[in-house]
């Protein structure tokens, strides 16, 4: 699968614009700030009914405008066209459709076109806290198990619905274990179902990881990502026993899968505290190719890769590698963008292979010959 043509209206910086790429690779290059990375933020739309950058949909119009429209034309694996679009108005709730059927559930649509983000901001993956690696698990895993999406969405319904009635005991000076026992039975299938498939995934994600960490740094480092978990301890079940006193005190559910943590190693130690910046940065990139591979492997097909800005402070040596790497067979349509354009055209006066260039100015487009 990959897409073929591309067209936005008042979204971000560009008032009209209309791409043609190539199924293999793309590159955007211009300065900071043209709008390189609002074309790959669109596409990321396209596949996941959400910004990579804003949560707030409105916030994505054209300064002044009353809404934003998004168009993406797919050739699927029957050789047959897909469209997929997004629109939104202001103060309106946000379309997205397939082939000009509306979905009645955002969270049916992902999957079906499966693509991997890199970019400057996975840092955070390392840097900041739990929430967001457990945000980044889920989302890779929900793009090949609906049956996952579903029942992390059934989990947080019913821990939402036990951290009210925790907090009305408190402000009501009352308890009634019974009732609380109700939520406990709706967080107790789903919470065990998704631990495992966290474990299962992870066990079978981190030989891959390995090797791309292994590829990108050309060093003997041990690396790996270990699944941190309250249900490692004792089952589901008696941990939410274990902790109502403590729950009744904070008010909060204190138990349970959305505690749950990745923690980053290499040589056994957390990256976070002894990794450098360059290792760091090898470090995330490897995560994602691995997703890529992982979700390849899983889906059957290749997903879209981008790459956003990730050659900032890496040398050209080191950034031809990483295009030589992504131009292979294993590899499908890659987007790439970079302030250089003379390091792209130097790359592929390099490596032979099929590809576009697209010069961003100020929310225009051009492509260059």
């Amino acid at each position: 699968m990959y897409l073929s043509r591309l067209t936005l209206t008042q979204f971000k910086n560009y008032e009209n614009a209309d791409f043609d790429f190539n199924e293999k690779i793309n590159c955007l290059v211009g300065d900071n700030g043209a709008g390189k990375t609002n074309v790959l933020d669109a596409i990321y739309y396209l596949s996941f009914t959400k910004s990579y950058f804003n949560s707030i949909d409105s916030q994505n119009i054209l300064h002044k405008q009353d809404f934003f429209a998004l168009h993406g034309y797919y050739k699927n694996q029957e050789a047959t066209e897909d469209k997929v679009s997004c629109i939104q108005q202001r103060s309106r709730k946000k379309q997205f459709r397939f082939n000009k059927k509306d979905y009645e559930r955002f969270s049916d649509h992902i999957g079906k076109i499966p693509l991997v983000m890199i970019s400057p901001y996975d840092r955070d993956l390392i840097n900041d806290g739990s929430e967001l690696r457990r945000k980044y698990i889920d989302g890779v895993i929900s793009q090949f198990d609906k049956f996952y999406l579903t029942d992390l969405l059934d989990y947080n319904k019913a821990l939402q619905q036990r951290n009210i009635l925790l907090k009305q005991f408190a402000e009501q000076h009352y308890f009634d274990e019974l009732s609380l026992a109700v939520w406990d039975e709706k967080l107790l299938k789903p919470g065990e179902a998704l631990f495992q498939k966290r474990k299962q995934f992870l066990e079978e994600f981190n030989p891959l990881f390995d090797r791309y960490y292994r590829y990108l740094s050309q060093e003997n480092e041990q690396v790996n990502i270990t699944y941190n978990s309250q249900l490692e301890e004792k089952d589901f079940d008696e941990l939410l026993k274990d902790s109502i006193q403590r729950d009744r005190a904070m008010r909060y559910t204190g138990i349970g899968i959305h505690k749950d943590d990745l923690i980053f190693k290499m040589n056994g130690f957390p990256v976070k505290k002894f990794g450098s910046q360059g290792q760091q940065k090898s470090f995330v990139i490897a995560i994602k190719l691995a997703q890529f591979e992982y979700t390849r492997l899983k889906k059957g097909f290749k997903p879209i890769l981008l790459f956003d800005d990730i050659f900032d402070k890496l040398d050209d040596k080191r950034v031809a590698q990483i295009v030589e790497l992504v131009s292979q067979e294993n590899f499908g349509q890659v987007f790439i963008t970079d302030t250089q354009p003379m390091r792209i055209n130097g790359i592929f006066e390099k490596i032979k292979i099929d590809h576009k260039i697209f010069l961003v100015e100020n929310g225009t487009i051009k492509e260059l010959a």
